[in-house]
Protein backbone atom coordinates (compact mmCIF):
# COMPACT_ATOMS: atom_id res chain seq x y z
CA UNK A 1 0.00 0.00 0.00
CA UNK A 2 1.00 3.37 -0.76
CA UNK A 3 0.33 6.17 2.01
CA UNK A 4 0.76 10.00 1.42
CA UNK A 5 0.69 12.06 4.68
CA UNK A 6 0.96 15.69 4.79
CA UNK A 7 1.97 16.08 1.29
CA UNK A 8 3.13 19.53 0.66
CA UNK A 9 4.69 20.78 -2.52
CA UNK A 10 5.98 24.42 -3.26
CA UNK A 11 7.21 25.47 -6.75
CA UNK A 12 9.48 28.55 -6.48
CA UNK A 13 7.40 30.73 -4.07
CA UNK A 14 4.04 29.37 -5.39
CA UNK A 15 2.64 26.67 -2.93
CA UNK A 16 0.94 23.84 -5.17
CA UNK A 17 -0.74 21.72 -2.49
CA UNK A 18 -0.66 20.98 0.93
CA UNK A 19 -1.87 19.06 4.00
CA UNK A 20 -2.81 16.03 1.41
CA UNK A 21 -3.35 12.91 2.83
CA UNK A 22 -4.74 9.85 1.01
CA UNK A 23 -3.82 5.92 0.31
CA UNK A 24 -3.81 3.33 -2.67
CA UNK A 25 -4.09 -0.49 -2.02
CA UNK A 26 -3.95 -2.99 -4.15
CA UNK A 27 -6.69 -3.73 -6.66
CA UNK A 28 -7.56 0.53 -6.92
CA UNK A 29 -6.68 2.86 -9.47
CA UNK A 30 -6.32 6.18 -8.73
CA UNK A 31 -7.18 9.81 -11.29
CA UNK A 32 -5.39 12.91 -10.08
CA UNK A 33 -6.93 15.39 -11.80
CA UNK A 34 -6.97 19.23 -11.53
CA UNK A 35 -6.13 22.31 -14.00
CA UNK A 36 -2.33 23.03 -15.43
CA UNK A 37 -0.56 24.29 -12.79
CA UNK A 38 -2.34 22.57 -9.76
CA UNK A 39 0.60 19.89 -9.42
CA UNK A 40 -0.36 16.86 -10.70
CA UNK A 41 3.16 16.15 -12.11
CA UNK A 42 4.86 17.57 -9.31
CA UNK A 43 2.98 14.62 -6.75
CA UNK A 44 3.36 11.86 -9.17
CA UNK A 45 7.14 12.91 -9.03
CA UNK A 46 6.87 12.81 -5.69
CA UNK A 47 5.07 9.85 -5.16
CA UNK A 48 7.83 7.79 -7.34
CA UNK A 49 10.69 9.84 -5.36
CA UNK A 50 12.07 11.46 -7.85
CA UNK A 51 10.93 14.91 -6.56
CA UNK A 52 11.76 16.23 -3.05
CA UNK A 53 8.09 17.38 -1.17
CA UNK A 54 7.55 20.52 0.92
CA UNK A 55 6.59 18.77 3.69
CA UNK A 56 5.13 15.29 4.66
CA UNK A 57 5.86 11.84 4.18
CA UNK A 58 5.08 8.95 1.44
CA UNK A 59 5.26 5.14 2.69
CA UNK A 60 5.48 2.27 0.96
CA UNK A 61 3.70 -0.56 3.02
CA UNK A 62 4.60 1.49 5.84
CA UNK A 63 7.90 2.61 5.61
CA UNK A 64 8.77 5.89 4.26
CA UNK A 65 10.24 5.41 0.46
CA UNK A 66 13.56 7.42 0.91
CA UNK A 67 14.67 5.00 3.07
CA UNK A 68 13.67 2.15 1.58
CA UNK A 69 15.08 3.37 -1.98
CA UNK A 70 15.87 0.62 -4.23
CA UNK A 71 13.57 -1.67 -2.51
CA UNK A 72 10.86 0.74 -3.56
CA UNK A 73 11.80 1.57 -7.00
CA UNK A 74 11.83 -2.24 -7.89
CA UNK A 75 8.03 -2.47 -7.12
CA UNK A 76 7.56 0.87 -9.18
CA UNK A 77 6.72 1.68 -13.00
CA UNK A 78 7.06 5.32 -13.61
CA UNK A 79 6.34 6.44 -16.94
CA UNK A 80 6.41 10.30 -17.33
CA UNK A 81 4.47 12.73 -20.07
CA UNK A 82 7.65 12.79 -22.14
CA UNK A 83 8.68 9.25 -23.72
CA UNK A 84 11.95 9.20 -21.71
CA UNK A 85 13.43 6.95 -24.52
CA UNK A 86 17.15 7.63 -26.27
CA UNK A 87 17.11 8.19 -30.04
CA UNK A 88 20.29 6.59 -31.04
CA UNK A 89 18.56 3.29 -29.21
CA UNK A 90 16.06 1.22 -31.66
CA UNK A 91 12.59 0.54 -29.71
CA UNK A 92 14.02 -3.16 -28.67
CA UNK A 93 16.99 -1.33 -27.19
CA UNK A 94 15.43 1.01 -25.39
CA UNK A 95 12.70 -1.32 -23.78
CA UNK A 96 15.42 -3.89 -22.73
CA UNK A 97 17.21 -1.40 -21.38
CA UNK A 98 14.91 0.95 -19.64
CA UNK A 99 13.16 -2.35 -18.25
CA UNK A 100 16.60 -3.18 -16.95
CA UNK A 101 17.56 0.16 -15.30
CA UNK A 102 13.99 -0.87 -13.36
CA UNK A 103 15.44 -4.27 -12.08
CA UNK A 104 13.24 -6.15 -14.78
CA UNK A 105 15.78 -7.81 -16.97
CA UNK A 106 13.72 -9.13 -20.30
CA UNK A 107 14.84 -11.13 -22.79
CA UNK A 108 14.94 -10.24 -26.63
CA UNK A 109 11.96 -12.44 -27.50
CA UNK A 110 9.78 -11.03 -24.93
CA UNK A 111 11.05 -7.25 -26.08
CA UNK A 112 9.69 -8.25 -29.70
CA UNK A 113 6.83 -9.77 -28.86
CA UNK A 114 5.84 -6.80 -25.92
CA UNK A 115 6.38 -4.00 -29.34
CA UNK A 116 4.56 -5.92 -31.50
CA UNK A 117 1.12 -6.15 -29.07
CA UNK A 118 1.86 -2.60 -28.61
CA UNK A 119 1.68 -1.69 -32.50
CA UNK A 120 5.36 -0.99 -33.51
CA UNK A 121 5.57 -4.61 -35.63
CA UNK A 122 8.24 -4.19 -38.13
CA UNK A 123 9.39 -1.33 -36.47
CA UNK A 124 11.33 -2.99 -33.51
CA UNK A 125 14.59 -2.81 -35.35
CA UNK A 126 14.55 1.24 -36.20
CA UNK A 127 16.26 4.28 -34.29
CA UNK A 128 14.02 5.77 -31.41
CA UNK A 129 14.65 9.39 -33.75
CA UNK A 130 12.81 7.71 -36.77
CA UNK A 131 9.24 7.04 -35.07
CA UNK A 132 6.44 9.46 -34.76
CA UNK A 133 5.60 10.78 -31.16
CA UNK A 134 2.35 8.35 -31.02
CA UNK A 135 5.39 5.20 -32.00
CA UNK A 136 8.03 6.68 -29.52
CA UNK A 137 5.24 6.64 -26.91
CA UNK A 138 4.31 3.27 -27.51
CA UNK A 139 8.06 2.64 -27.30
CA UNK A 140 7.79 4.14 -23.42
CA UNK A 141 4.38 2.29 -23.08
CA UNK A 142 6.11 -0.95 -23.73
CA UNK A 143 7.22 -1.57 -20.32
CA UNK A 144 3.77 -2.11 -18.99
CA UNK A 145 3.69 -5.34 -21.17
CA UNK A 146 6.73 -6.61 -19.21
CA UNK A 147 6.54 -4.87 -16.07
CA UNK A 148 6.52 -7.04 -12.76
CA UNK A 149 6.32 -3.74 -9.87
CA UNK A 150 3.27 -3.81 -8.34
CA UNK A 151 2.43 0.28 -8.67
CA UNK A 152 2.24 2.03 -12.05
CA UNK A 153 2.47 5.79 -12.00
CA UNK A 154 1.89 6.79 -15.25
CA UNK A 155 1.78 10.66 -16.78
CA UNK A 156 -0.44 11.37 -19.49
CA UNK A 157 -0.26 7.99 -20.73
CA UNK A 158 -2.76 8.28 -23.31
CA UNK A 159 -1.43 11.39 -25.01
CA UNK A 160 -0.69 11.02 -28.91
CA UNK A 161 -2.15 7.60 -29.04
CA UNK A 162 -4.64 6.39 -31.51
CA UNK A 163 -8.21 5.16 -30.78
CA UNK A 164 -6.73 1.41 -31.19
CA UNK A 165 -3.69 2.28 -28.94
CA UNK A 166 -6.24 3.81 -26.21
CA UNK A 167 -7.97 0.92 -26.37
CA UNK A 168 -5.40 -1.50 -26.12
CA UNK A 169 -3.76 0.61 -23.02
CA UNK A 170 -7.29 0.89 -21.00
CA UNK A 171 -7.47 -3.69 -21.50
CA UNK A 172 -3.65 -3.67 -19.55
CA UNK A 173 -4.41 -1.40 -17.12
CA UNK A 174 -7.80 -3.38 -16.25
CA UNK A 175 -5.41 -6.22 -16.17
CA UNK A 176 -2.80 -4.66 -14.17
CA UNK A 177 -5.97 -3.32 -11.15
CA UNK A 178 -7.61 -6.77 -11.42
CA UNK A 179 -4.02 -8.76 -10.74
CA UNK A 180 -3.85 -7.06 -7.77
CA UNK A 181 -1.81 -4.16 -8.75
CA UNK A 182 -2.23 -0.43 -8.29
CA UNK A 183 -2.15 2.47 -10.72
CA UNK A 184 -2.07 5.88 -10.16
CA UNK A 185 -1.98 8.45 -13.73
CA UNK A 186 -2.87 12.00 -14.86
CA UNK A 187 -4.57 12.39 -18.12
CA UNK A 188 -6.95 15.52 -19.52
CA UNK A 189 -8.81 11.98 -21.89
CA UNK A 190 -11.47 10.39 -21.30
CA UNK A 191 -10.95 6.58 -20.47
CA UNK A 192 -12.43 3.90 -19.24
CA UNK A 193 -11.82 0.29 -17.60
CA UNK A 194 -14.23 -2.22 -17.47
CA UNK A 195 -15.51 -3.47 -13.62
CA UNK A 196 -13.62 -1.30 -11.61
CA UNK A 197 -14.20 1.43 -9.66
CA UNK A 198 -11.89 4.79 -10.68
CA UNK A 199 -11.53 7.27 -7.28
CA UNK A 200 -10.64 10.47 -8.04
CA UNK A 201 -7.97 13.14 -6.14
CA UNK A 202 -8.72 16.60 -6.98
CA UNK A 203 -6.21 18.99 -6.92
CA UNK A 204 -6.01 22.88 -6.47
CA UNK A 205 -9.84 23.00 -5.24
CA UNK A 206 -9.28 25.17 -2.08
CA UNK A 207 -8.53 21.88 -0.53
CA UNK A 208 -6.75 18.94 -2.02
CA UNK A 209 -10.09 16.36 -1.74
CA UNK A 210 -10.33 12.47 -2.58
Amino acid sequence: MLNCVDLACVRGDRPLFSELNFNIQPGELLHVKGHNGSGKTSLLRILSGLMLQADGEVHWNGENIRKLRDEFQRELLYIGHLPGIKGDLTALENLRVNSGLGGNTITENVAWEALGKIGLKGREDLPARVLSQGQQRRVALSRMLVAKAKLWILDEPFTALDVKAVAMLQSVLEDHVKNGGMIILTTHQDFSVANIEVRVLHLGISESSI
